[in-house]
């Protein structure tokens, strides 16, 4: 009897000391050991692939800025060079000839006269004074422009005494060999100009073929272009290929000529 009490006593304290039923699955230890186990395992391991989702993402929309900032950048900057600092135009007379052949296409820069001074001997790009397209053999560069060779500045007196003479500025005579068509005179005709303050004498290097200050003696500026006319000083041919070449002022032929008294 005493031993069945014994017994008894011991399935009492063992049925306290330790439950049969099953085990409950684990709400945290698993997920804490590897993240994989449960419910709050897979949570965290979503998180973490979430959380790895988004460096792509940021990778790529970081790509697509690049791309805009490297492509965008140089187009805006190539826009406004070509707006603030440059002109191109194509050229369809022979007024120019031979330093600028019909078909030729010229880049001009607007810095003279805006910051640079003219000179003596810069090609010119100028809006029509005139109505001098009407004279000319084509409708001009293209809207109301016209190019030219810059002779005389404010001031100068330029003239000529005929044919097979030289031109002359302030009363010296300059060799304008370098730039004039060949076989062409310095002009064909006698002429006297004195240079108002503030307008330019012009003419192309193909005399013959050029309406140029000559020619408009009685117009409204006496075949004068306004300085704030001028759009700019052309520096270089850049099509057709076999024609890429810088573009000469020949600022040497009037080396000798004195400073016009203004």
């Amino acid at each position: 009897m005493q031993s069945n009490d014994e017994d008894r006593h011991t399935l009492m304290v063992a049925d306290h000391g330790i439950n049969p039923d099953p085990l409950p699955a684990q709400s945290g230890g698993f997920a804490d050991a590897g993240g994989f186990a449960d419910a709050g395992g897979f949570a965290d391991a979503g998180g973490s692939a979430a959380k790895r989702r988004r460096p792509a993402q940021s990778e790529q929309s970081g790509g697509w800025r690049d791309f805009l900032i490297w492509c965008g950048v140089p187009v805006i900057v190539i826009l406004l060079v070509r707006v603030l600092l440059i002109g191109c135009y194509v050229i369809p007379t022979g007024s120019m000839k031979s330093t600028i052949e019909p078909g030729d296409r010229v880049v001009t820069t607007k810095l003279t006269p805006k910051i640079f001074d003219l000179q003596r001997g810069d090609i010119i790009v100028f809006h029509d004074p005139a109505n001098w397209l009407s004279a000319e053999s084509s409708s001009g560069l293209g809207g109301d422009y016209l190019i030219k060779r810059l002779i005389g500045l404010p001031g100068d007196v330029v003239e000529c005494d005929g044919a097979g003479q030289p031109i002359k500025v302030n009363g010296v005579a300059i060799d304008e060999s370098a730039y004039l068509n060949d076989g062409v005179a310095p002009s064909s005709f006698p002429f006297r100009v004195e240079v108002t303050e503030g307008h330019l004498f012009v003419m192309g290097d193909n005399r013959d073929r050029s309406a140029d200050s000559r020619y408009h003696p009685d117009d409204g500026a006496h075949g004068l272009v306004p300085v704030s006319d001028v759009v700019g000083v052309a520096f270089a041919r850049y099509w057709p290929l076999s024609r890429i070449a810088p573009l000469s002022g020949h600022h040497e032929v009037f080396a000798a000529v004195p400073d016009a008294d203004r």
